[in-house]
């Protein structure tokens, strides 16, 4: 009976306790509908986004972030008395409803959200506002009808109050502070070092704040506008001391204009940029790559290049450094794709452009890698075009070079025959891993080893005739067969261009975004290479044109020197003292290039710490006046992506 007794009791405390959460949610269910259009704006924005490869619209952080700005949001209107509480409600709603239409509407037409950077270049856009407004994704304005409907519902919600309550009202402030200082921390830790992959991390985005679609799908609607807003208008900029304003002034002052007996001769011809993944200078054979070792023999040929490498995105930086003549600071920790709030207006992309040129930009990889998209459009491009973010593919094949041409789409795209253009190409084949067994090289392996099935496998049902025994493949016999594939996918490039007429008039920029640091195998670079220092970096550069003759330039160079020199070979106005690198076809100039870790080869003398360390010669003054030089243009190059120097220019 006792325990019947304490059945029925703890019964009845249960029925209590589910009367008390009933009464509760009963009593302030209007919080609820007062909530809803917030929560809808913020998912609605992030589900419009779902191309964005990042982020899922269900990951904590992000509807952490949303909960908080809606809690205070709320606490402000519902401490208040019900008039101003009404007020501030409507107020909230009607700005983010804005928001959220500016925002959707944005992205329906460029695939970007809206950044509040974009008002800088309002009056360009302006004509084109209603047209944008016109032929957005309809989807959007059913949206914003389902939110206003919401709004008013929630509006009719709001309780009555006589009086403000100023007790709750700080406490919601206090609370949402402290939420929101924490919430951060869901994101994971920041990279403190260069790392090539910081572009992906997501505590390293909210930092940066700089890619607005990873940055829309990490913090929400609410967080990504208020922070935007926050580091766009308000947040203090790294103050430039007078020596740094002083230094910098000096630095870009003088205006430096010259001509060579190479200026302008490719004046008018169209301009095809290829930046090779890893094709290391010992795979440019003619066994290996015969078309780009026949290019080679038909060209400018710069012997002592060197690809800048850093940990931070070596590929990145190169497109960097061509497109821009700047490198990533060596001075303090950035990536280079991390810029793409800076100006650029001596990017290759903004001169040739004022030239008349269309200038596009050609990867098998989706734009979200290392934030393309965003960088090449701050850079000056028309459209950058990632093979896999505009076809599908059922298998792998996008990671064969030869898709770049072969594909219809870019093939189209690649060579317009009704206007000069720039092509920038970057290529992937002679990408990790060298292995037989997965990436290119299998599929390369696959393709080379199949044969066709012939009637008599068919009778016989014999499908092992058709895939011949695997021999398995060295590290070093994937590297080179990886680099045969790029190699012909320049083959068909020079086809096309032969077929459509453009051969003549179309000159081809080829170098190597970095050495083959990715093998494994280390000692198959010590067969080929200096690998005792950053010399090791040695890689292929040269500039063809169609019957042009050979002309080796054994002045050292970097990606420094690309765009200078092709800007004088093209007669394009410009100068020279807004780059870090010269034009390495000046009769003046002095070959020098440097390293992350500040030290330095001229072509005679490798110097590191200051101090020479290749048992060459030089004077004690030689020494000090080229040291202080490469102190010089880093520190030049460092401050001057660090306060965004041409900002104003």
């Amino acid at each position: 009976m006792k325990v019947i007794k304490n059945l029925n009791f703890n019964k009845e405390k249960i029925l209590k306790f589910l009367k008390e959460i009933l009464s509760f949610i009963n009593n302030y269910k209007y919080i609820v509908f007062l909530s809803l259009p917030l929560i809808a704006m913020d998912i609605i924005t992030r589900l419009f986004g779902h191309d964005i490869n990042f982020y899922n619209t269900l990951s904590i952080t992000p509807n952490l972030f949303t909960i908080s700005w809606i809690f205070l949001f709320l606490g402000i209107t519902l401490f208040l008395k019900k008039k101003i509480g009404k007020y501030i409600y409507i107020f909230i709603n009607i700005v983010f409803l804005s928001i959220f239409l500016i925002n959707n509407i944005y992205y329906s037409m460029t695939k970007t959200f809206f950044d509040f950077n974009l008002l800088e270049s309002a009056s360009e856009g302006a004509p084109y506002v209603i047209d944008t407004i016109k032929n957005s994704n309809p989807l959007v304005y059913i949206s914003a009808i389902f939110i206003i409907f919401l709004i008013y519902i929630g509006y009719k919600r709001i309780p009555y109050k006589s009086k403000n309550n100023y007790k709750y009202f700080v406490s919601t402030i206090i609370i949402f502070l402290i939420a929101h200082s924490i919430i951060p921390s869901t994101l994971g830790k920041a990279n403190s070092e260069l790392t090539w992959s910081t572009w992906k991390n997501p505590r390293n985005i909210y930092i940066s704040f700089n890619d607005s679609n990873k940055s829309m799908k990490i913090s929400g609607l609410y967080e990504y506008t208020i922070r935007n807003f926050y580091i766009t208008f308000l947040k203090t900029e790294e103050q430039e001391n007078s020596e740094d304003v002083e230094f910098l002034n000096n630095a870009f002052s003088e205006y430096e204009e010259y001509k060579n007996k190479y200026t302008g001769k490719f004046n008018g011809k169209n301009l095809i940029f290829i930046q090779l993944e890893g094709i290391d200078d010992w795979l440019l054979t003619e066994e290996d790559t015969p078309t780009l070792y026949k290019m080679l023999n038909n060209s400018f040929n710069f012997t002592n290049h060197y690809s800048y490498y850093n940990g931070g995105g070596s590929t990145f930086n190169s497109e960097f450094a061509v497109n821009t003549g700047f490198i990533t600071p060596l001075s303090y920790t950035q990536n280079a794709y991390t810029f793409n709030k800076n100006s650029f207006p001596y990017s290759m992309a903004h001169l040739f452009k004022n030239e008349g040129y269309t200038v596009n930009a050609f990867h098998m990889n989706t734009g979200e890698y290392y934030s393309r998209t965003v960088n090449y459009k701050n850079w000056g491009y028309d459209n950058y075009y990632g093979l896999i973010d505009i076809e599908k593919y059922e298998d792998e094949s996008y990671q064969l070079d030869r898709e770049l041409i072969l594909n219809e789409t870019f093939n189209e795209l690649m060579f317009p025959t009704d206007k000069n253009f720039v092509d920038y190409i970057i290529t992937y084949s002679a990408h990790l891993p060298f292995n037989d067994e997965k990436g290119v090289c299998k599929l390369l392996y696959d393709l080379d080893n199949t044969k066709e099935e012939t009637d008599d496998d068919k009778e016989n049902n014999d499908i092992e005739t058709v895939i011949e025994e695997k021999i398995k493949m060295t590290e070093e016999e994937c590297a080179r067969r990886q680099a045969k594939e790029t190699d012909y996918m320049i083959e068909l490039l020079l086809q096309n261009l032969e077929e459509k007429n453009l051969i003549e008039n179309t000159v081809i920029v080829v170098f190597t975004d970095h050495y083959l640091y990715t093998l494994e195998d280390k000692t198959i670079l010590d067969k080929y290479k200096n690998t005792a220092n950053n010399l090791i970096n040695h890689t292929p550069f040269f500039i063809w044109s169609n019957n042009g003759e050979k002309i080796n330039i054994n002045d050292v160079t970097s990606q420094l020197n690309i765009l200078p020199t092709v800007l004088n070979l093209f007669g394009i106005n410009y100068n020279p003292n807004n780059y870090i690198g010269g034009d390495a076809l000046n009769p003046q100039y002095e070959g020098i290039v440097f390293f992350s870790d500040y030290s330095w080869y001229d072509g005679n003398v490798y110097v590191e710490n200051g101090e020479v360390a290749n048992n060459k010669n030089i004077s004690y003054n030689q020494l000090e006046e080229k040291n202080y030089y490469i102190n010089y243009i880093t520190k030049k190059n460092d401050l001057a992506l660090k306060f965004n120097y041409f900002k104003d220019k």
